[in-house]
């Protein structure tokens, strides 16, 4: 018996048409496949919509009610309806609270720290003059940070003497 071979021209035949045919169903197959998936994302936009939308309709509805309105005026705009006292109450010195952290620790003005700065320079009675004589005295060389207050110990917590504002008044002699 003869040996058949293994790839006859019907079979080699049959696979470049079932090729062509998978080659020719590939583009249809991606559209379709993005095409669904832009079908999902836009119903998941639309029921988003649609509950932003019931959102503002409702709030509509609420804007509409007179008592809703009396209600957020007074709230927020501290009105008071006729025959009505109202009364706001001021903190004059506000504790330990929000708006003594928020507040910043007030300085004095610059020329008036450059003018003691001057002073100091002129007299040679400044921090920094006093402390580079003690280290030159010792024989220590010490550098200090730039944002460091000289005046400081870097050891003393910073927080304790941040809210506390000194001022300094000098007399003068007619």
């Amino acid at each position: 018996m003869a040996k058949r071979p293994q790839l006859t021209g019907r079979a080699a035949i049959l696979a470049v048409v079932v090729c062509a045919i998978a080659m020719s169903l590939a583009y249809p197959v991606r559209t379709y496949v993005a095409q669904r998936r832009d079908i999902a994302e836009l119903r998941e936009e639309k029921a988003r919509v649609e509950a932003e939308r019931q959102r503002l309709l409702a709030e509509s509805r609420q804007v509409s009610d007179p008592n809703w309105v009396k209600r957020t005026a007074k709230e927020r705009l501290h009105y008071c309806g006729e025959g009505e006292r109202c009364f706001v109450v001021m903190d004059q010195d506000p504790g330990e609270g929000e708006a003594a952290a928020a507040r910043p620790a007030q300085q004095p003005p610059w020329y008036q720290t450059l003018w003691e700065s001057v002073q100091a320079a002129d007299s040679g009675t400044g921090r920094r003059a006093t402390e580079r004589a003690a280290d030159e005295t010792s024989g220590q060389v010490t550098e200090q940070d730039p944002g460091q207050d000289p005046g400081k110990d870097p050891g003393k917590d910073p927080g304790k003497d941040s809210g506390q504002v000194t001022e300094k008044k000098e007399s003068v002699g007619q």
